[in-house]
Order: structure tokens, then C-alpha cells, then sequence
């Protein structure tokens, strides 16, 4: 199981990472830069490109590091591999309590016809805080599979 697992787990992971450094480093600056209606218009149009990759990419380094943890016999990798799964977890939590919710009001709402309160509601900022941290959850769940697969060769 170890050897058909560990690199599906790599590469799932691995995704979700390189997409959530892409977030880190473009994505974000982008939305944060643009004005009311462009960044409407451009987060309801990110937010729909991830689904369904992103979950499934999640959930699945969270199912396979805990079926890696609980069948490997090192206690290190095993200990590693938990908290891969640990930290995929809270990401899934972070992004369907913080992140979720505003992807889904910014899709309802028309760049042409903002509401005349959108600057005092603007989530922009609670999602960058919650994308980033999510996003440096998820990058050391990666280092954490790399360091459990280097314990383990």
C-alpha cells in the first residue's frame, strides 16, 4: 500500500499547494489590487476555475496521509504523515468556513449594480487572510509527505 499511496499523496498534495503558492503570489495580489466591480467580476470567475480539483486534491491527502499514518511502521514517517493529514484537514475547514461563504456571496452580487454598502462589507481582506493562511497549511503538509518519504527511503 505504501508504494502505490505515497506518491498519489505527493502528487494530490502537490497540487493543492502549487495552486494555493499560485493564489499566494498572483491571484491575491490581483483581486487585492483591482477596484469594487473588476474585482467582483474576476473573484466569481476564480472562484468557479478549483471546483471540483481543489476538494478532491484535499480531501484525498487528508484520506490517504491518515490511511499512510495508520499503516506505516515507522513512527516518524507515521507521525509525519498524521500531521500531513492534520494540516490538509484544517485547510479543508479553513476553506469551507472562511472562504467558501465568500466565493459564494461574490457570486451573487452584479459589478454593474453594487450594492451601495460594498466597501463596508468588503471581504476582501477576511478571504486573503484565510487564503493565505490556508495556504501555508497546505504547503507544509507537503514538506511534512516529503519529510515522512525521505525518513522512510
Amino acid at each position: 500500500m505504501l508504494t502505490l499511496l505515497t506518491p498519489l499523496v505527493l502528487l494530490l498534495n502537490g497540487l493543492a499547494a502549487g495552486v494555493q503558492l499560485g493564489t499566494l503570489l498572483g491571484g491575491w495580489p490581483l483581486l487585492a489590487a483591482l477596484p469594487a466591480d473588476r474585482y467582483v467580476h474576476a473573484h466569481a470567475f476564480f472562484a468557479t476555475r478549483y471546483d471540483p480539483t481543489m476538494p478532491l486534491c484535499l480531501l484525498g491527502t487528508v484520506l490517504g496521509d491518515g490511511a499512510l499514518a495508520a499503516t506505516t511502521r515507522d513512527g516518524w514517517a507515521s507521525a509525519l504523515f498524521a500531521a500531513a493529514a492534520l494540516l490538509a484537514l484544517a485547510t479543508v475547514v479553513i476553506s469551507l468556513t472562511q472562504n467558501v461563504p465568500v466565493n459564494k456571496w461574490v457570486q451573487t452580487l452584479d459589478p454593474d449594480d453594487l450594492p451601495s454598502d460594498f466597501a463596508a462589507q468588503d471581504r476582501r481582506l477576511h478571504w486573503g487572510r484565510w487564503n493565505h493562511r490556508r495556504s501555508v497549511l497546505t504547503i507544509v503538509a507537503l514538506l511534512a509527505n516529503c519529510a515522512a518519504l525521505a525518513v522512510l527511503l
